[in-house]
């Protein structure tokens, strides 16, 4: 038999990452939540995680078994609340790509306040991979992202984009909607490290010839912009990031697109999710920068 408590250390491993933090965050020891996750995977006949010095991850098992495990969980505490009078408050986790303007978050924020939508939001913010794996185990429940092809989530698209070259005002090109690489051999690059078409970018500029001196590394578009804006070099970027004294223009045979959407985690119900108010604050929220 299957007790909830041998699922909840089941999701808490899943969680925190390992078995010693999902021991705390139980309140038990690490040998007792390590029992109980050895009864549960008796009870099912597999083992749930592959464990290792350096990290626990899930088996074909276990991952077969989170979807319905949260949901098992939910309704217990739904239940619960039910019980006692305590109005339901859900919590959606929101993944969010680093690669996306900090407005739309704080547009969906104050769109989600003035709707009044119910449900309490916890922000993950991460690169891709990590937002893929999140959405596998089940720790986050919808992602806002880049769509792939041959994608096995569901997922909404809800714009395609491209990149273009980021100026200051004050760049001697700053006029020009079309500029070559070849153009920019004397201007300092700032490299964005979490630029999911770094590989690419780098590529496109040594295969014309142009090698430009890095003046800054940074993981923080908020910290590229000012970078950009203050003249300390130029960079590449999505269309939507728009800033005062930034100017944008395109870099001549740089083509490359990206599908922006929302991906949904397997336990999610897509169609339900897509139109609750959290969702549809999100989705009015975010939208490709049309005045630049």
């Amino acid at each position: 038999m299957i007790d909830r408590y041998h699922l909840r250390y089941f999701l808490s491993v899943i969680d925190t990452g390992n078995f010693s933090r999902a021991a705390a965050a139980c309140n038990v020891s690490q040998p007792t939540l390590s029992v109980g996750i050895a009864k549960l995977e008796t009870a099912l006949g597999h083992p749930l995680f592959n464990r290792t010095n350096r990290r626990v991850a899930l088996t074909d098992a276990g991952a077969r078994l989170v979807s319905h495990a949260r949901t098992i969980e939910a309704t217990f505490a739904a239940a619960e609340r039910e019980v006692v009078g305590t109005p339901t408050q859900q919590t959606l986790r929101l993944g969010v790509l680093a690669t996306t303007p900090r407005r739309w978050i704080e547009d969906f924020l104050r769109e989600h306040r003035s709707r009044g939508a119910g449900s309490q939001i916890e922000i993950v913010e991460g690169k891709e991979r990590d937002l893929r794996e999140r959405l596998a185990r089940g720790r986050i429940d919808v992602a806002l992202m880049l769509l792939r092809d041959g994608d096995d989530y569901a997922s909404q698209r809800l714009f395609t984009e491209g990149y273009s070259l980021a100026l200051g005002t004050a760049h001697p090109l700053a006029g020009r909607d079309v500029i070559r690489a070849e153009e920019l051999g004397n201007d300092p690059m700032i490299v964005r490290r979490h630029c999911e078409l770094l590989p690419e970018t780098s590529r496109f500029f040594t295969t014309r010839g142009v090698r430009p001196v890095f003046a800054s590394r940074t993981t923080s578009d908020d910290k590229a912009l000012s970078y950009v804006r203050a003249g300390l070099g130029v960079t590449v970027m999505p269309d939507c990031f728009s800033e005062p004294d930034i100017v944008r223009a395109h870099l001549d045979g740089f083509d490359f697109t990206r599908d922006i959407g929302l991906v949904f985690a397997p336990h999610a119900d897509p169609n339900e999710l897509a139109q609750s108010p959290t969702i549809t604050a999100l989705v009015a929220a975010v939208h490709p920068d049309e005045t630049r």
